[in-house]
């Protein structure tokens, strides 16, 4: 669990990261995934690890369902009001014309609470969705969302993000089943897993789900987080447990005082950090940034983050009002 925490903290040092030059490609180039494309895809596998579906806790009714997924919604139609408000830069060829990411994760949990199976199951649920969606991005359905063209329906206006929904999913059910097989039966169960064995398992999951990157790449289709796509979900799944692996050999005999603040608002400290990463795109062009001029700020960006994460804990204040 300690190597988790390692691993969240990061996620929100990507969101800013990637908003330079020198880290972002696939906002210029589509075919191409670059660092904050990665970022999205781990945001959804890190929180799927731990989730309470991962830990077969019992389901909540639909209002409850529905009650939590209540701030995305928020955020998704906020991010949409202040974007469109202030002219703020908007790639339309990553998520469509009015979607955005806080909605995808919003319709994740939506589907995710509707089909309420053991997390055992989720695996094969989760690959059935992947396989089902790849075949239909073979028969069309990608050349419908690399196209340009758009009509004035919604769907067509956010064709990107509406379908990509299905490959989040995919995912999101794959990596519960990876929290619960790893993380949360063996403890359940009872029985004590050797942290040389567990760490075995995830450095085999890495080499296993970089092989299949390298496949699905060249033989399938090519990697796009825009379709989120079969090689997509492949290469945000090795990516994850090769960094687990990595942490996994520095044997942390516990989580630094940072590391519990981001864990206890995971969802605000994202925000936070979405905020400020607009703040500083309102206030300069990030792209033509020198790179003495992107470490600078990045530098700042990292404290002011850390900084006000670490005061909102000292005080006590728990982000979540859900």
């Amino acid at each position: 669990m300690a190597q988790l925490c390692h691993h969240n903290g990061s996620r929100c040092w990507l969101v800013f990261v990637c908003n330079t030059h020198h880290f972002m490609l696939s906002q210029k180039h589509p075919d191409i995934c670059d660092i904050m494309d990665l970022g999205v895809g781990s945001f959804v596998v890190a929180n799927a690890l731990v989730s309470k579906q991962a830990r077969d806790f019992k389901s909540s009714n639909l209002k409850a369902a529905l009650q939590s997924i209540s701030p995305l919604i928020l955020l998704g139609f906020g991010r949409l009001i202040s974007t469109t408000g202030v002219d703020y830069q908007v790639h339309v060829g990553e998520y469509g014309v009015h979607w955005n990411f806080f909605f995808t994760l919003a319709a994740v949990s939506i589907l995710s609470s509707f089909v309420r199976i053991h997390p055992k199951y989720c695996g094969l649920l989760g690959f059935l969705i992947l396989s089902g969606y790849q075949m239909i991005l073979a028969f069309g359905l990608s050349e419908y969302l690399t196209s340009s063209k758009r009509e004035a329906n919604l769907i067509s206006q956010n064709k990107e993000g509406i379908f990509s929904i299905f490959g989040y999913w995919g995912m999101y059910l794959i990596s519960v089943y990876f929290g619960h097989k790893l993380l949360f039966r063996a403890n359940s169960s009872g029985k004590d897993v050797s942290p040389q064995y567990l760490r075995v398992k995830i450095w085999a999951l890495a080499t296993v789900f970089w092989t299949l990157t390298i496949i699905l790449d060249n033989y399938v289709q090519r990697v796009s987080r825009r379709m989120c796509n079969m090689a997509y979900v492949a290469i945000v799944l090795a990516q994850n447990f090769q960094v687990l692996s990595v942490l996994t050999l520095a044997d942390s005999g516990g989580n630094l005082v940072l590391e519990d603040a981001f864990n206890q608002n995971l969802l605000g400290s994202f925000l936070l950090a979405n905020i400020l990463t607009g703040m500083v795109n309102l206030s300069m062009d990030t792209l033509s940034a020198s790179p003495v001029t992107a470490l600078i700020i990045l530098l700042a960006y990292s404290f002011v983050l850390c900084f006000s994460i670490s005061m909102v804990s000292f005080f006590g204040i728990r982000l979540k009002f859900w």
